[in-house]
């Protein structure tokens, strides 16, 4: 038995995740916004002209502050909560039940919408180096998608595997573009100019504009701690060194191309991006630019990856908690919760779709969501450390409130800047998220109240089970059914459907039983309609109408054919009988499905 439960032990932890692993499956959105967070930052400040884009470095150091007092914070909640659920888990038992639903749902929407931003963006690198694809990038979008879906299926360790090469690169190509940039005096090839002047000045209003736009580059910090259990043991020492490499490298890349930024006076440029426009400054244009724009094309195709490592576990604890069906808490082999992960697909295909593959169409109303979940978990951590009091809580606890306060400000800064280019819709996908999470949960309280969970039930008693067999021939399957329904209960009776202009049919199947003999009443149903369920559903009603027994079951013979493709040649009576007796009738129903070796 020890050596069972030893060799089902080491395969599980196989199926998790090393510090490496985490860092190449948890890490990629946020490590993949260098591509678009100091661009964003740069786009809102160059209204101001040259002067506006000095302020660039400021802003991203503004952020990177924010950044680190993150990590710091989530390596806390790491260790605080090793089960995973990050903001969920904080707001729920230090919050209430209510604020904590508020968090999940805010991180499932930011997961989606990394999912299809991720997916989208990446397409677009690609369809920006070839046009000509441009008009097929909604199935481009759906492809690679469906491509990180399957990966996820096969197994969370597996895909952080195959992402660890691409992680590599990426890192790689871009500390070779910083330090390759910061030792040149000029640019190999003039990047973009910002204009002299601006059209209007460099005012509070325009700085909390591109923090709000710049703070794009920290989803994901999150991802980690909501996916602690997803790691190896030690799991908490594990997860908290990839929080702290993933704050480390994300912070040094931002402020190295802001530096660069400033350096080059690098300003927006419609046709190519601004990290296209450093890495040209930097190494030139030519083999190198080549593979740091591949490389981050690829990234930012599998930065969806983020979400499929974070949601599925968050979604297993609302189904635990039961705010979600139970479904969404099982586990598949290689440890993986298939149903948050195709649900997860879903909706990010089904925005793809409405935003027909256009990443700027979801951008507005990206990152408001993971920001609430970051200002809930810290304020909820600031009440545990006053709870717990243990040695050294003032200082966690302010660290925490900095967190907050930080955190908060940003929220409203991403609220106010965003609410009318489609931020509101935040707020209502929260609220429905919400309404659905607070009415499955009533609905498992009225379930449990139903079956008396809790309580000790009565003796189970004996009683008189009549069972019923629709059988349609005399058969090796009909003698399988007839014998089971005689270890089921007291009374068995079989029917069968027949149609009035068919007497010759009929009287074949009494001579049939009556020679075979079972000691079983046949009683023959006539369909006028040549309807299959009706007859049978009443019938079953006229036999509830007789008072004679405690229990109707209904048993129904099916044939188990081996190979899928011979299972297209039967004809599905049983399944439509099961949906009209569950809908017509409250007869105990039993599919006996008797397997056939052909």
């Amino acid at each position: 038995m020890k050596t069972l439960w030893g060799t089902e032990h080491r395969h599980a932890e196989r199926d998790r995740l090393t510090v490496s692993q985490g860092l190449a499956a948890l890490s990629l959105d946020a490590l993949a916004s260098v591509a678009y967070g100091p661009e964003a930052i740069v786009v809102v400040l160059a209204v101001a002209g040259s002067h506006g884009l000095g302020f660039t470095l400021p802003v991203t150091l503004a952020i990177v502050v924010l950044l680190a007092a993150l990590t710091i914070s989530y390596r806390q909640v790491i260790a605080a909560f090793p089960n995973g659920g990050g903001a969920y888990a904080v707001a729920g038992r230090h919050l209430g039940r209510r604020v904590s639903l508020v968090a999940a749902a805010s991180l499932i929407i930011d997961y989606v919408l990394n999912v299809a931003v991720s997916v989208s963006a990446g397409v677009a690198a690609l369809t920006s180096a070839f046009p000509g694809l441009y008009g097929s990038r909604v199935w481009l979008c759906a492809a690679v998608l469906a491509l990180v879906t399957a990966v996820n299926l096969y197994g969370f360790a597996e895909s952080a595997k195959a992402m660890i090469l691409p992680t590599v690169v990426f890192i790689a190509a871009v500390f070779t573009v910083i330090l390759t940039g910061l030792i040149r005096t000029h640019p190999v090839t003039q990047p973009t100019h910002p204009a002299a002047a601006g059209t209007s000045t460099v005012g509070v209003l325009l700085l909390l504009r591109a923090f709000a736009s710049g703070c794009s580059a920290l989803t994901g910090v999150e991802a980690i701690a909501n996916a602690v259990p997803t790691f190896r043991t030690p799991r908490v020492r594990r997860a908290q060194r990839t929080e702290i490499a993933l704050g480390a490298l994300l912070g040094t890349m931002l402020i190295g191309l802001s530096v660069l930024i400033g350096k080059f006076h690098v300003a927006p440029n419609s046709t190519k991006t601004v990290l296209a426009q450093l890495t040209d400054a930097s190494l030139g244009h030519n083999a190198g630019f080549y593979v740091v724009q591949f490389a981050t094309m690829v990234l930012l195709a599998l930065a969806a990856n983020t979400s499929f490592g974070g949601m599925p576990v968050l979604t297993s604890l609302l189904a635990r908690d039961n705010h979600l069906p139970h479904v969404f808490w099982l586990r598949a082999d290689r440890q993986v919760y298939r149903y948050g992960v195709l649900v997860l697909a879903a909706f990010a295909l089904l925005l793809l779709i409405v935003a027909r593959g256009d990443t700027q169409a979801l951008v507005p109303v990206f990152a408001i969501g993971v920001f609430i979940g970051f200002t809930l978990s810290q304020a909820g951590m600031v009440r545990h450390w006053y709870l717990e009091r243990s040695p050294g809580w003032h200082g966690r606890a302010a660290l925490n409130g900095l967190g907050a306060l930080l955190t908060a400000a940003a929220t409203v800064i991403e609220l106010v800047s965003k609410f009318h280019e489609g931020g509101w819709l935040v707020f209502l996908a929260i609220a429905v998220l919400v309404t659905l999470f607070e009415a499955v949960h009533r609905t498992y309280l009225r379930i449990g109240a139903a079956l008396r969970l809790g309580e000790v039930p009565e003796p189970p008693e004996p009683c008189h089970a009549l069972v019923v067999v629709p059988v349609g021939a005399v058969n090796r399957l009909t003698r399988e059914a007839i014998s089971a329904a005689l270890s089921l209960g007291d009374e068995v009776r079989a029917v069968t459907v027949v149609h009035p202009d068919e007497p010759r049919a009929m009287e074949e199947m009494t001579t049939a039983w009556n020679a075979w003999h079972p000691d079983v009443p046949l009683t023959v149903l006539h369909s006028r309609t040549r309807s299959l369920t009706r007859p049978i559903v009443d019938h079953l009603h006229t036999i509830e109408a007789e008072n004679g027994h405690d229990r109707l079951v209904v048993l129904i013979p099916e044939a188990h054919l081996p190979r899928p493709w011979h299972r297209l040649l039967q004809n599905q009576r049983g399944a439509v009988l099961d949906r009209a007796l569950r809908h017509h009738t409250d007869a105990v129903i039993c599919r006996l499905r008797f397997r056939l070796d052909l």
